[in-house]
């Protein structure tokens, strides 16, 4: 895949994109009704769109059923979830849909689209087979554009998928005869702006039938503010209706490609007259772009599973080499070629001590040597850049050779660096149009999109192959597996020096292990010390109100002795599985919560190793959410509650998903302020959603992994 370039020079213009309210535009496309009808009453409370055409001039203030019949006012009257199927409207060619917002139902009003059920999954059918047996992750996407292509009639259907940094690249284009292909050609961040991504995660499926329509206004103008989010025939930002016209677009669709609740890529579609796509044809489209998002994701995953096959056979030949290797200098000059090649490196030099070992293309040694001492200062966790010149600038100069760099430092009294370098990949990025220029804003004027769609060539340099998730965790075992080698041959060499330091190290483990034991006992003892006065200040006040905040204290600090306490019961207090660290604590938190809840409790959980300390935070905010949960969604009832560790790259979401009440306000006081802490001790972001019924809250926070901690003594032992 080509490496995109960060677009500079737009930062203050972006920033207005990402500002603008495209989610309360005041006013619908005019191919479709709205009717904003009270959830009290069920009555008309406004509209847009040709309302009087359609339903005479006093439709204001009526009830649904007149207007729309018996069965839509049953319908809405009986619905229990946040959207409604009205289906055919009697004596009117439309169909249509209700979503609920706040006080109201937002009903949309659209023509009744003449396909039949048998046509559209006929195609859903044909076209999942298809997907499955496609080869590979391009050629899925081929197929998808081809498909949607025939699905949609549109002129141009494009595959776009999202890169790490926001900017986007057509991975896949079916277009027809005559027209300009941007296939391969990237698009730069801020073409679809944060907000405008956001909803294409809520609405999966969007259509714009003519670029040319004339919005038609909310009635009465107090209601032009309202939230249109979830509604299909949203009026669009009269910035991206010029963006589209500067394409020389007529009508555009896009479908969402969401893998993992995130935002993978879109279905970009465009034709050169207007054209619309009906209920049906979405619905489908919406349907298929899900059975692709699970074949990305499967054919994703095949592909890191091969790519780990790789480098774990590689890993085991390189183990054994180890093995059978006594002297340091010997391993370092005969295992050389292996290890370059393990991590399909161009080149590879190791530092020992004053000697320095090469294999492959490598830059000059005394710049091997700069390049050592910089990474020493990195610490000892394995360092990785495909852009070494802009991590370490001196690096710039010879980039040709190393634009790339994977390396792993084993001591530091006795330097022993790992370096391979991979040269610099020399690429050509194709932008439609300048990403420099990605919006125009002059002094006084508004903000406008860029004009030109022209192809703009831009060479990439500096930049290296990147390194996969799988050989940057080869890298970290490997840094386990030559500790290991460098003891094993102390075990041969200094049998009797190393019974000695085995000797010391159980006692400093032992040490170690009887000071957290006593700490971890000091703490326990301190918290029931302090939940004793509690309780006792609470069974001694006359003020109820007292008595439920000393309460609730009381429940906080049991929590928290309950994360403390499961934490330490671990041998292991640097790294953590935080599965199974979570199950175990919430089978305790189980227990305690009563018969009742023995079965309702559900848990979906990752294997992801994460440091001790974030292990803490994180099950103090799963703690936390529980005991909510159990407080407010079934109203002191039990019910279920779902809970899910997922990991994304590196990152990690915990969800917390009940089926009660719902949120009946915003969160405060002291669990809520605790909340806020420990999240941004993770570094995350905690958000609630609705969960369709009740209330789905999920913390996304990086995966941090321990720094291997080694004692002074112990450093000296290892130094040769």
């Amino acid at each position: 895949m080509t490496i995109p370039l960060q677009p500079t020079n737009v930062g203050a213009d972006v920033s207005e994109c990402d500002r603008e309210p495209i989610h309360i535009p005041g006013s619908i496309q005019p191919h479709g009704l709205l009717l904003i009808a009270r959830q009290s009453d069920l009555r008309i409370a406004g509209g847009a769109g040709r309302l009087e055409q359609q339903f005479g001039p006093d439709w204001l203030g009526q009830d649904v059923a007149t207007l729309l019949g018996e069965t839509a006012g049953d319908a809405l009257a009986a619905a229990t979830k946040s959207s409604c199927s009205l289906g055919a409207i009697p004596n009117l060619e439309w169909q249509g849909t209700a979503r609920h917002a706040g006080d109201f139902w937002l009903i949309e009003l659209e023509p009744a689209e003449q396909k039949s059920a048998e046509d559209v999954l006929g195609w859903i059918d044909e076209v999942g087979v298809s997907f499955e047996r496609a080869g590979g992750l391009v050629e899925l996407c081929e197929r998808a554009a081809e498909s949607f292509r025939s699905l949609t009639g549109f002129d141009r259907v494009m595959i776009y998928r999202f890169l790490d940094d926001d900017s986007g690249v057509v991975i896949a284009e079916d277009v027809a005869d005559g027209l300009a292909t941007y296939h391969n050609h990237h698009f730069p961040a801020s073409d679809i702006p944060q907000q405008a991504r956001a909803l294409y995660l809520r609405n999966r499926v969007r259509v714009i039938p003519d670029v040319s329509y004339q919005p038609e206004l909310i009635r009465p103008a107090a209601l032009a503010g309202m939230d249109l989010s979830d509604v299909e025939l949203r009026s669009v930002s009269p910035i991206h209706i010029q963006y589209l016209k500067n394409m020389g677009v007529a009508a555009s669709a896009s479908v969402s490609i969401v893998k993992d609740g995130m935002l993978w890529g879109l279905v970009a579609c465009h034709h050169m007259s207007p054209r619309n796509l009906g209920p049906a044809t979405r619905r489908a489209a919406s349907l298929v772009a899900g059975g692709l998002a699970r074949q990305i994701n499967a054919k994703e995953q095949a592909e890191e599973y091969r790519e780990r096959l790789r480098v774990r056979a590689d890993e085991d030949a390189i183990a054994a080499r180890l093995a059978e290797e006594v002297d340091p200098e010997q391993l370092f000059r005969t295992a050389s070629g292996d290890l370059r090649r393990m991590f399909e490196a161009d080149a590879f030099a190791i530092l020992h001590g004053g000697a320095l070992y090469e294999d492959g293309a490598c830059p000059d040694r005394d710049d091997i040597r700069e390049i050592a001492k910089w990474v020493r200062q990195q610490g000892p966790a394995p360092f990785h850049s495909d852009s070494l010149g802009e991590d370490f600038p001196a690096a710039s100069s010879y980039r040709e050779r190393a634009s790339g760099l994977l390396a792993i430092t084993l001591s530091s009294k006795v330097p022993t660096v790992l370096l391979w370098f991979r040269a610099e990949k020399r690429e050509v990025v194709e932008w439609a149009g300048n990403p420099h220029k990605a919006v125009n804003l002059s002094p006084g004027e508004k903000l406008t999109p860029r004009a030109s769609f022209e192809a703009w060539s831009e060479e990439v340099r500096g930049r290296a192959r990147p390194w996969s998730h799988a050989e940057t965790e080869a890298a970290r075992r490997l840094m386990g597996r030559l500790y290991d080698a460098r003891q094993n041959r102390r075990v041969r060499d200094l049998a009797d020096d190393l019974n000695v330091a085995v000797a010391d190290k159980d006692r400093l483990i032992a040490r170690q292990e009887t000071l957290l034991k006593e700490v971890n006992h000091r703490v326990q003892n301190s918290l029931q010390l302090v939940m004793a006065f509690l309780g006792l200040q609470a069974r001694s006040s006359d003020d109820p109100a007292l008595g439920a905040h000393l309460g609730e204290a009381q429940r906080r600090l049991s929590a928290v002795a309950l994360v403390h306490r499961r934490l330490y019961s671990d041998d292991n207090v640097q790294a953590v599985d935080l599965s199974r660290y979570l199950a175990e604590l919430v089978a305790d938190v189980k227990a305690s919560m009563g018969p009742e809840w023995a079965n309702q409790l559900t848990l979906d959980l990752a294997p992801i190793t994460i440091a001790a300390d974030d292990a803490v935070q994180v099950g103090l905010v799963l703690v936390e959410l529980v005991i909510n949960a159990q407080k407010y969604a079934y109203g002191g009832e039990s019910g279920p509650i779902f809970i899910s560790l997922e990991r994304h790259r590196t990152r990690f979401r915990l969800i917390v998903a009940d089926k009660g009440r719902g949120k009946t306000g915003a969160r405060k006081g002291f669990g809520t302020r605790m909340l806020d802490s420990m999240v941004k001790r993770l570094n995350g972001v905690l958000e609630d959603g609705d969960n369709n019924p009740g209330v789905r809250t999920v913390l996304t926070a990086p995966i941090s992994l321990p720094r291997i901690a080694v004692s002074e003594q112990a450093k000296e032992d290892m130094a040769s």
